[in-house]
């Protein structure tokens, strides 16, 4: 879990970090940084709904029954590949028209006045904010009670985003954000994929999909499951060693169909036509 947390919490947090690097960067460029105060009250907001948010799914369940606990998991979890699943292809599209969006944004809230500027801020920071709470929760559901590990992969990820955001904002380092998204996105399509198998196994554990014995393959006395091995393979891909045909078709269907859409090449955008002469020569 750590390694995939770490490597999403990195992703979530480099993408809020970007939102706030073009908003303050633009603020500062036209001289309007009175601005820059509600772009932090906005981000701070969302940090802390986000973090509230976690705090409330991951401890305010423990009271209730298994049943129910694995019913809020399963759908947490799946819930969780929805909204990585839509910010992959959200950030494969959009990563290229992010900055132009959001200093039209800034523009306009700025003329309408400083909620207006801690809005776009707030949301623009909180959408990852509750992405990463959702996605949070439904890790550490398959990491189970008493470890800490989840936490401390979102907190090395998150952490190591902010550094970056930083130094980006500085221009002390550069690199491709266009290369980091596709090649993150390729790794969080097969985490996805992780998280979607388990969560259709606490919807079955809580009775609420059928199959819970029906096995597509058991290599228990091949992979130990409290072993090294099965838990470097849960921590990065979600692999149990008894896997339901469930969990097995839904986590082969994902891939098959999610990763392909995702490497597809992207259509460059179309130029209008050149206005034809309005007379011979």
């Amino acid at each position: 879990m750590l390694l995939s947390n770490a490597l999403v919490g990195l992703r979530e947090g480099l993408e809020a970090s970007l939102v706030v690097i073009i908003l303050i960067a633009f603020l500062v460029k036209t001289e309007r940084r009175w601005g820059l105060r509600w772009v932090w009250a906005g981000v701070a907001t969302a940090v802390v709904l986000s973090v509230a948010l976690a705090g409330a799914l991951t401890y305010g369940t423990r009271q209730l029954s298994f049943e129910m606990q694995e019913l809020i998991g399963g759908s947490a979890s799946i819930l969780a590949v929805g909204f990585v699943t839509a910010m992959v292809f959200w950030m494969r599209r959009a990563a290229r028209t992010l900055s132009g969006e959001l200093k039209g944004s800034m523009d306009r809230a700025l003329s309408a006045g400083g909620l207006w500027v801690a809005l776009v801020a707030f949301l623009g920071v909180g959408r990852e904010g509750l992405e990463t709470a959702i996605f949070f929760y439904a890790t550490a559901q398959a990491a189970g009670a008493g470890t800490l590990t989840p936490l401390l992969g979102w907190v090395l990820g998150i952490g190591g985003a902010v550094v970056l955001g930083v130094l980006m904002y500085h221009g002390a380092i550069r690199f491709d954000i266009g290369k980091f998204f596709r090649y993150t996105g390729i790794f969080l399509v097969i985490v996805a994929a992780g998280i979607l198998a388990y969560g259709i196994h606490d919807l079955q554990e809580a009775a609420f999909l059928p199959g819970l014995n029906a096995l597509a393959f058991d290599v228990s006395h091949l992979i130990e499951p409290g072993g090294w091995v099965a838990t470097l393979l849960k921590g990065i891909v979600n692999f149990t060693p008894a896997t339901t045909w469930l969990q097995a078709i839904a986590w082969s269907a994902y891939i098959a169909i999610v990763l392909p859409l995702f490497l597809r090449p992207m259509r460059a955008p179309v130029r209008p036509p050149v206005a034809a002469s309005a007379s011979a020569r």
